[in-house]
This record gives C-alpha cells, structure tokens and sequence, in this order.
C-alpha cells in the first residue's frame, strides 16, 4: 500500500493545476459541458432595466358621513392607523385626509408577500370599531404592477361614444388576455353619473389629448413578476394584427417603457463586446505569441459563460446591474489567465519544456492568484447579501461578479495550462528575445533603478504615499454629492395640480349637471361624451390648462405630447404630459427641461413642474422632499410656505411645492391633512437644476429650515437625500465586513499579518487617483461612483499580491531581502503593467459613456480606473518599501536564515 503525503504547504494546497494537467482530456471535456451549459443559460435570461424588486404597497380608502377634513382625521384616520401600525414587516404608514374620506398607505418592506400584507390589513380593519355608514376598502399595489405601453385611439369616422365602445369591445379585451398582462385601462371616457364632491378624490374619470387631438387612449398595465420587453413585444404583434382588422382605427404609440430598456441594454452590451476586445487586443504587445493571446482570451467567453450558468440558477436578468458587472469584471476576469500563461512562457523561454514549465510556473504562482481572487469576492459577495432596498438592487451585482472571478480562476488553474502545454512551443527567437531582454528590458532595468532608490530613501517614499491619501481625503468635500445620475433619455413629464380652492369656486359656479359624471373604481360601462358640453365642470377647467401648457412645450425637438387630464384614481385637478423628444436631437434631455421650465406660464391656483420619469413609482417625484412633522397645522403650513418662498429665491431650485399650497377655502378650512406614520406632516419637494448637486441642496434647505421651524416642529429628509443616507449606511457597513474577510483570507493564505498589512496599501494609495478621475470628470459623488470605490477594494490588491508573493518565493530559495526585492520587480513588472493595462482598457468603454444609460455607468468606470492607474503607479515603489520596513521592526523567523 503506498502512503501518500499530505500537501506541505499551501503552494501544495492551491496546486489544481496539477491534477487539471494530469487528467487534461478530463479538464477539457468539464469545460467543454461548461461551455453547452452557459450557452442554454443564457438563451433563458430575460432582458430588464432593473433588477426585479418587489414594493409591496396596501392602501386602505375609507368613506364615512363627516364634513371636515379634521373629523374625518379624528374619527376615521387615526383609528385606523393606530389599529395598523401593531403589524409587522411595515416601513412607513402615510395618509391623506379628505372631509369624509381616508386614504391611508402601507408600505411593507421590500420583498414581503403582498397577498399576506393585504390579509394583515384586512383582519385589521375588520377588528376596527368604525362611526356609523362607513365604508372602506383594501386595495393591494404592487408598484412593480406599472403601465409598460400605452396607445391613442382615434378614428376620422367614429365619435369619441362609439369609439369607446369598439375599443372596449375589441381592443381591450384582445389585448388584456396576453401573457403577462394585469389589466388594460381604457382612458378618455367621461360619465353621466352624479360626481362625489370634488374634495374627495375617488372617481376615475379622465380626459386624453394626443399630439394636440382629443383622443381615447389605453394603458397596458403588465404583472408585477412579468418582464417588461416580453409583454411589450407580444402588445406590439397584437396592436400590429388589430390594425390590419380594423383599418378606421388609428393606434398611434403614445408612450412604452421598453424603448429606454432596449436601447440602454443594448448600448451596455455593446460597451461589453468593447471592453472583450481591447482586453484581449492589448495582450499581443506584451506577450508577443499569438498562441499565449489565444488561450488568454478564450478565459473571457468560458468565465462569461460559467456566470450565465450561476445567473440562471439565482432567476438574475440581463439588466442594467448585471450586464454593468460583466463588462466592468472583463478586465479582471482575465487577469489570472493572464498571469498564469505568461508565467508559463516564461519558463518556457528558459528551456524548460511546455509540460514542466506547466507545472512549475502554476505551483508557483497558485497562491498569488487564489489569494488575489478570493479577496476580490470577499469584497463583492458581502453586497450580494446587503439587505432593504439597496440589497436588492444590488444583489445580481454582487453575486454576479463574485461568480465571474471564480470561474476565471477555475479557468486559469485548469484549462489554461492544459492549453499551454499544447499550443504554446519553444520559439528560439522569443528564447533569444527573452535572454537579452530587449522587450522589457529597458523599463524593468529604470523600474529596477528606481526600485534601489525607493529602497535608499524610505522616508520620502512613505511620505509621498501619506501626502497621495491626504490630497484624496481633502479632494472629497470638493466632488458633488448626489444620488443616481440624470438619464438623458430623451422623454420626461410635465405635471400640473389645480388648488382644491380653485376646483371648488368652479363647482359652486356650475349647475350640477354641469360637473359630468366619474367613473367609481373598477366602472367599465359604456359613456358618451358630449362634444357639445362646454360646462366648466372640473376636467374640463383642468384641460384648458393642459392645452396651453402643450402649447409651451411643443418645439421642433419634440415627437410627441401625450397628455392625461384626470387620473384612474379619481384626481380631476391634476393631469400630465408625457413629452417623447425626437432621436436626432441637438438638445439634452436636462436642457430640454430648462428651457421648458422658463416658458412655462405663471396660472394662479396652478402649481406646474417638469419631472424626470420614473419606471418605478416609491411615492416621491422628486428627489429633494423634505416632511415637516408637528401636529399644529397651521404652524406646519406656515413654517412649509416660508421655505419654500426662500428655495424659490435660491438658484439650482425649480418646481418647489409644499402641502398646504391652496389647500384651504374663504373659511379657513382645511381640505386635506397628510399625515406620516401617526404624525401631521407638511412636506416640501422640489426638482433641481443641472447645476446643483444633492448633497448641496440638501445642506441649503436644511439650512434654510432651521432658522424658520420652531421648537414643536421636527426635519425629517425624504427623497433621494433619504435614500443616498441609506445607501451611504449599507455601504460603510459592507465595506467593514468586506475589509475584515480581505484580512481573514490574506492571513490564511500567508500565515501572518505582516504580508496582509502591506497589500492593504494597495488600498488607501487607489483613493486619490479614483477622486481625481471623478473631479476632472464632473462626475458626482454617489451610489453609482461607491460601487466603484467598492470594486476598487477588490481589485486594487492583486499586483501588490502579485509582488509580495514573489519576494517571499526568493526569499525562501536564499535571497536575501533586499536582492528578493530587486529581482521580483522586474520579473512582476510585466503581468502587473499587462494586467492593469487590460482591466483599464476594459474599463475605457463604459468610462467614455457613450449610449443610453451611460450615465449610469460612467461614474463606477471612471473611479476604478483613475483608481487602478494610482495604485499601481505607487504601489510599485511602496509595497515594497513597507515590506522592507516591516520586516526591519519585526524579523521573520521563515526568512531569518537570509
């Protein structure tokens, strides 16, 4: 019986190699199944913008025989919400009070089941002790339940009565029993019934305009599980066939979600297949053999395919996030591969044969590569388990690139030296090339010489390297704080809100049959609408807005004005323009909004703003909202007014509104109350302009709020200013967790902490270049950017690995400390340099943000490559310096022999 050893180091330990080269038809035929399984894989992702989030939403809307908003809060609202708020899983609980009516809002936290909440609430009202005739209702939204396409239908040859009845009887019915299809709203109709009072917004009555037309108009109101592009393209084969059937019907595309979906996937993966080949494009150069380029590319494609693999198991889409990670990972990704095979050549171009310098060169360097890997998915696995909403968002993210770094490395441990051995030969002139050193000898020789000096002159070093943290320590306060970037997607909305005030004196007018008729929830009967009807009733006082706000807005950029007066939800004082600007464009987006905004006409009683659209709604349009919390309403309505007066003063500030704006009558009455989680709250919102960033606006209006508040009044910060905290929250937790598992894995692997200390000043020397890429760049200073700061984390160590790894290799064969030095540098200085080079050239497509949604997906590749050039450029000269320093304070015993 033989008795086999156990491995004796962790060189020995991490050595699959070995057993890849022994058994290499075995090794080729796992990935070539790797390869069949991915390719299945990824025929089954479906195409997204976002990750599938849920934002589980119940709405309570209660109706009882009180006159005054005040009663009604009293004796309805707040039995309600006490009665709620004893339920588990809720986030926040929000209300609007109406005289007689209740409308209260529970936000259960991301990920809980909506069916279950809608049950909570349910059993929870119905133990409720309600006032005499009062009704309520549960009403469960799932936000991701949104409008995926809509149309205009219009005919020459019906009225808008009989047009409404053939799209009710044709239409809507052929396009509601489409997969994937919740329901289809028709819009445009009116009723004859007797309105509700025009205080209690529960009709469901709309009017629509299309490109200046009087038309009816149906959304498509896909299921929250449901994938957008998959719903959309089976609606479009359906419209296409209803139009060949019904050739007097116009259905004009009115507005879709997934246009901006196609074209930011399909610009992501362009900037994907870019990234592919200047990293591999760039490989030539340094390892002059077109067979070594070969078997280092082909780790790209095998890695992307054993991701697919893991993406399909997880239920991951090919979206915004995930594709981000692909391309932003390619870089990296072939990294190992790439210092696996030009280590191999290496020992090659020494004579050995391609067979041994297989196993030689992966022995020899398998715990740098391990190391450098397994500390990169320390990093980035921790934010595939991050909980609330930013867990979620991020989740494919994490878990994406954290299964696209193993799979490289199993690809460079294995499949790459199994390649070698067969393609890569001896070539006596690359031998000759290598022995006089003509390739690299210059820059290794300065990088050498420079080295001695770095050595001789320690101080200067070490305080070059604290000088580079303190400037990017200093260059933060300077970078713009923000959020998520503004798209240039070439659409937005303009919104408008008549006062209540203004709706009421417009009743009271009117004679009754003046007001029309509204649909209650769920009405799908048929109505006529007279075109004879020139009664100001609500709608139609509010579509005379809408007709001349469509006036302002239309110019020769725009395609489209898709306008809604009225909402399903029963809002006839508000109404919407969704605006399509043309694709061939000389205008952006956000300037496009800017001169919208200054034209726009100042009405009384008429708040109007220009939004950014929202794919998914979380209740706040705006990214700057603030709630003023206090119970004595007149002074939240007060304090709410004065700072909103002195934003509207302050430039960068547009579209500011606060609740209270038109919110009472001559009498002194009060029409709605907003409350927000068992509190009165006023809030304030505005939009900003493209000069202002977030974290400035933010420090203006809390500024502006506590010189004016008094002492029972309390700030809370909603919006984006709320999320960007939360994120900041999750983040600095993350990072602790993920600095503490880089540290756990550098000790396993190097047995001490001495090495680990030195890598990690890879760390601190990556801040000032990824600050100053961001500064030179105007780029903001927010989640998108972190990500990137969080990438750098993981990847910013490996050629200090790399370095480290080799001197304690020569240290160990009996070269002394400083002649280890000497000789690693130059040897390493070719994978480092040929690494970096390829991840940041893998980067540069993504950092250039050119295509749809990239400004999203500039900000992170412009960090992490500003980010990798300092790190690399210094760590050159300090890790080995501190490494001397070290081990000066505290001797080795492994290496006390030399």
């Amino acid at each position: 019986m033989v008795k086999v050893n156990p491995p004796k180091s962790a060189r020995d330990r991490f050595n699959i190699s070995r057993v890849a080269i022994k058994n290499s038809w075995l090794t080729l035929s796992f990935w070539l199944a790797v390869m069949v399984a991915g390719i299945l894989a990824f025929s089954s992702l479906k195409y997204a913008l976002f990750p599938d989030i849920t934002f589980p939403v119940v709405v309570v809307n209660a109706n009882a025989p009180l006159t005054t908003a005040e009663d009604t809060e009293a004796k309805l609202t707040k039995v309600i919400e006490q009665r709620l708020q004893s339920l588990e899983n809720i986030d926040d609980v929000r209300s609007s009070t109406y005289p007689g009516q209740a409308v209260v809002s529970v936000a259960f936290a991301v990920g809980t089941d909506l069916e279950k909440s809608r049950l909570a609430i349910d059993n929870a009202v119905k133990q409720v002790k309600l006032i005499n005739n009062s009704q309520y209702q549960v009403i469960p939204f799932n936000l991701n339940e949104s409008a995926a396409i809509s149309y205009a239908v219009e005919s020459s040859k019906l009225y808008l009565n009989d047009l409404a009845s053939l799209t009710k009887d044709k239409i809507v019915p052929s396009v509601s029993k489409l997969p994937g299809v919740l329901k289809v709203v028709l819009l445009g109709e009116a009723t004859p019934d007797l309105p509700q009072p025009v205080t209690q917004p529960s009709s469901g009555a709309t009017k629509v305009r299309f490109n200046g037309k009087d038309v009816l108009a149906f959304q498509v109101i896909k299921r929250g599980d449901a994938n957008t592009l998959e719903v959309v393209s089976r609606v479009e084969q359906e419209v296409s066939r209803l139009r060949t059937n019904l050739p007097d019907i116009k259905l004009n595309l009115a507005s879709t979600q997934a246009e901006y979906i196609r074209r930011a996937t399909h610009a992501t993966i362009e900037s994907l297949i870019e990234a592919i080949v200047l990293s591999v494009v760039v490989i030539y150069p340094f390892l002059r053999s077109w067979s070594a380029t070969l078997i280092s590319a082909l780790a790209i494609p095998i890695s992307l395919l054993g991701t697919f693999i893991v993406m399909a198991l997880f239920g991951f889409n090919l979206e915004t996030i995930t594709l981000l990670a692909l391309a932003l990972v390619i870089g990296s990704i072939i990294d190992d591969a790439i210092v696996d095979v030009e280590n191999i050549m290496r020992h090659i171009d020494k004579g050995e044969t391609p067979r041994q310098a297989a196993f030689t060169a992966t022995s020899e360097i398998g715990v740098t590569v391990t190391a450098a890997t397994l500390t990169a998915v320390a990093v980035f696995l921790p934010i595939g388990l991050m909980g609330g909403v930013v867990g979620q968002f991020f989740k494919p993210f994490g878990i994406t690139v954290s299964a696209a770094m193993l799979t490289s490395l199993l690809v460079a441990r294995t499949l790459s030296p199994v390649l070698a051995i067969y393609w890569i030969k001896p070539n006596s002139r690359r031998r000759a090339a290598h022995n006089e050193n003509k390739s690299w000898g210059y820059f290794a020789q300065r990088y050498q010489d420079l080295l001695r000096w770095s050595l001789n002159h320690r101080k200067i070093v070490m305080g070059l390297a604290v000088l580079s943290f303190v400037i990017g320590i200093a260059i933060i306060p300077i970078i713009p704080k923000g959020f998520i970037p503004k798209l240039d997607r070439g659409e937005f909305n303009v919104t408008y809100t008549v006062s209540l005030t203004k709706l009421i004196e417009q009743s009271k007018q009117a004679a009754q049959d003046a007001l029309g008729s509204f649909l209650t929830p769920g009405d799908t009967s048929s109505v006529a609408i007279s075109s004879a009807n020139t009664s100001t009733d609500p709608l139609t006082y509010s579509l005379e807005i809408a007709k001349k706000l469509e006036t302002v807005v239309k110019t020769p950029d725009v395609e489209t004005i898709f306008t809604t007066v009225g909402s399903r939800e029963g809002e006839p004082n508000k109404g919407t323009l969704y605006v399509k600007l043309k694709e061939n464009r000389q205008i952006n987006t956000a300037d496009m909004q800017e001169q919208v905004r200054a034209r726009l006409p100042k009405l009384a009683d008429v708040t109007i703003s220009v939004e950014d659209i929202q794919f998914v709604d979380t209740g706040s349009q705006k990214p700057l909202t603030v709630a003023l919390q206090g119970e004595n309403l007149k002074s939240l309505y007060s304090s709410a007014a004065t700072i909103a007066q002195r934003l509207k003063k302050l430039p960068g500030f547009v579209d500011v509104t606060y609740t209270g704006e038109g919110n009472s009558g001559d009498t002194g009455d009060i029409f709605q109350i907003e409350r927000l989680n068992n509190q009165r709250v006023a809030y304030i919102s505005a939009n900003l302009g493209k000069d202002l960033s977030l974290g400035d606006a933010t420090d203006k209006l809390v500024e502006s709020a506590e010189t004016i508040i008094p002492k029972d009044i309390k700030l809370d910060l909603g919006g984006d200013s709320a999320r960007q905290d939360e994120v900041l929250g999750s983040f600095t937790s993350t990072l602790l967790l993920s600095a503490l598992c880089i540290i756990i894995v550098l000790v396993c692997l190097f047995g001490g902490w001495q090495d680990p200390l030195v890598i990690g000043i890879s760390l601190p020397l990556a801040l000032v270049g990824a600050v100053i890429a961001l500064l030179i760049t105007k780029s903001d200073f927010g989640m998108i950017s972190l990500i990137g700061f969080v990438f750098l984390l993981g990847i910013s160590n490996k050629n200090a690995i790399l370095l480290v790894d080799y001197i304690n290799q020569l240290r160990r064969e009996g070269l002394s400390r400083t002649a280890a030095i000497l000789e690693a540098g130059p040897v390493r200085f070719r994978p480092i340099i040929m690494t970096t080079v390829a991840t940041i050239l893998g980067m540069l497509p993504i950092a250039l943000g050119i295509g749809a949604g990239s400004e999203l997906r500039s900000p992170m590749a412009v960090a992490i490559a500003g980010g990798l050039i300092s790190s690399t450029l210094l760590s050159l000269i300090v890790v080995p310096v501190l490494y001397a320093i070290l081990d000066d304070w505290f001797k080795r015993k492994k290496f006390k022999n030399n």
